[in-house]
């Protein structure tokens, strides 16, 4: 006579998490997550594990033994109806959806170890921006650029997109590359940081200090046209073009079209100048908040 095994019809849930290799809690914490469906309940209103129930939680121990999240196997649970251990076809669909998402976590995962190489090469700081603002920066000899610059660059990237940085960095290059100039730029702030609210505005101060802001930007600007910078603007926004789409209207977020040069200063503020744009269009374009007031400033980026 040969012997076989007969498992028992039901078993409580200690029993099956002993079996399984696993813990009662555990069991139940397959429950709350749905990933394992809940059994009848015996006379006493305990749970009663049958032979399904068995098998899929050894199927659920065997796939997380193997580094396979639980939320990713129930989905591959209830993306493939579950046929027990004797349906081929059930496992081989199950296996399948898991390789998928494992496909799809790798690929993202290689892009995530992608970003942070880039960052560790660029430098905790330039890494944060997008390769086409540290592009316009590559030039410059290393710690030319300031700390406060660099989180400047990444806020006007996050309202502007990167073409807006791109240009705003223009005004940074030019001051790492004229020790004379960022002097000058030096000591407008500092004038500036010496007005507070509590001065009137015909204060003889404030009148010299704009006079003082006046004449740098203009030294500024003519530096950024003699020294080539403004004609390499020119090139930015014919790349950022080519780089992307256009609207239906002509024009993308950050492109020519929403930038505008102030000629006396050389500034770079973001404007709506596509026909028919509503303020609800330039704000979005700009990362702004629909909801926001009309009549709120354009905000301008040429300066810190």
């Amino acid at each position: 006579m040969h012997s076989s095994f007969i498992p028992p019809r039901q078993v409580k849930i200690g029993d099956a998490a002993a079996f399984v290799g696993t813990t009662p809690r555990a069991i139940r914490h397959y429950h709350e997550i749905g990933l394992l469906p809940e059994p009848g309940r015996g006379s006493d209103d305990r749970r009663r594990y049958g032979y399904e129930d068995m098998i899929r939680l050894l199927w659920i121990r065997r796939m997380a033994d193997a580094g396979i999240a639980l939320d990713d196997i129930r989905d591959a649970f209830a993306d493939t109806a579950f046929a027990g251990a004797d349906s081929g076809d059930g496992i081989a669909r199950i296996l399948e959806q898991l390789e998928e998402t494992l496909v799809a976590q790798e690929a993202e995962l290689r892009r995530q170890r992608t970003a942070v190489q880039r960052m560790r090469t660029e430098g905790s700081r330039m890494g944060l921006l997008s390769d086409f603002v540290t592009s316009r920066l590559k030039s410059l000899p290393e710690g030319s650029l300031r700390q406060e610059e660099l989180d400047s660059l990444l806020v006007t990237e996050r309202i502007f997109g990167p073409l807006g940085a791109a240009v705003q960095a223009t005004r940074f290059v030019a001051l790492a590359t004229h020790p004379v100039l960022r002097k000058e730029s030096d000591g407008v702030d500092a004038a500036e940081e010496t007005l507070d609210d509590m001065i009137a505005v015909d204060d003889p101060r404030v009148a010299r200090v704009a006079a003082e802001r006046h004449a740098f930007e203009k030294a500024l600007h003519a530096v950024i046209e003699d020294s080539g910078l403004a004609e390499s603007d020119d090139v930015l926004f014919d790349s950022w073009d080519a780089l992307h789409p256009v609207w239906f209207n002509g024009s993308g977020p950050g492109s020519k079209d929403h930038l505008a040069i102030e000629p006396e200063t050389g500034l770079c503020t973001a404007v709506a100048l596509t026909a028919g744009a509503g303020p609800e269009d330039h704000q979005a374009a700009v990362g702004l908040d629909p909801i926001a007031e009309e009549d709120e400033p354009v905000h301008a980026f040429g300066e810190t």
